[in-house]
């Protein structure tokens, strides 16, 4: 079940007024949808309302627009946010077909304690971080969890086909990728020092076996 936002239509002859700029700063948010088949809509949304929403959707979640003509299932494509408070100021939602299969990346969160990590000071690299699916829009998952707990040494990996995923929901892409492994501290620090660029967009987690009982649990990508 979605997330319902009620929205109203933007004027956009009446750009500049005070007032209209005050409203904006405190109580809306202006933003647009649009889709294959319908043209972009300016809109309004109470300010209040889409800060809810958005934490509670993120960026993949299913909402339902209701206010102008029939309510339209969206998801959130684009934030615009100010440069200065790094408050949102416009949002673009993208209209999805009900009953069609659509693709979205979903966030993956990483969840457990990986027993290599744990018990042989192993470090776990995150080469994922991301997944591209196809999937119908009632299956929209917010995100996509990754059990480390079966990365037990240092030949262990994980696959974005071993990743639990809604029944409609298909891999866009290598189903064979990597999603996480758990490397010796030896090697990286290797790497690091001689091909720095080639991990660049890897994400390392140190957690050694000389810490506390359950401090091997990864925090979830923010």
């Amino acid at each position: 079940m979605s997330l319902i936002l009620n929205i109203e239509k933007r004027d956009l002859k009446n750009k500049f007024p005070e007032a209209n700029k005050v409203e904006s700063l405190t109580q809306s948010i202006k933003g647009v949808f649009y889709s294959k088949k319908e043209e972009s809509t300016s809109i309004t949304i109470p300010y209040a309302d889409f800060k809810k929403v958005w934490r509670e959707a993120g960026g993949s979640s299913l909402i339902t627009l209701k206010g102008i003509g029939e309510e339209k299932e969206a998801i959130i494509q684009a934030i615009d946010f100010d440069p200065f408070t790094d408050d949102p100021r416009h949002v673009d939602f993208y209209i999805v077909e009900r009953g069609k299969v659509m693709e979205a990346e979903i966030p993956l969160e990483f969840v457990g304690v990986a027993p290599a990590m744990k018990e042989l000071g192993g470090l776990l690299v995150k080469a994922l971080h991301e997944l591209k699916i196809e999937v119908m829009p009632k299956d929209l998952p917010k995100m996509i969890e990754v059990d480390i707990s079966s990365l037990v040494d240092f030949e262990s990996q994980i696959l974005a086909k071993d990743l639990k995923l809604p029944e409609s929901a298909k891999i866009i892409g290598d189903e064979n990728e990597v999603v996480a492994i758990i490397t010796e501290a030896k090697e990286v620090e290797e790497e690091l020092s001689s091909e720095p660029e080639s991990i660049a967009d890897v994400e390392i987690e140190k957690k050694g076996k000389t810490e506390e009982e359950g401090t091997g649990e990864t925090s979830p990508k923010e």
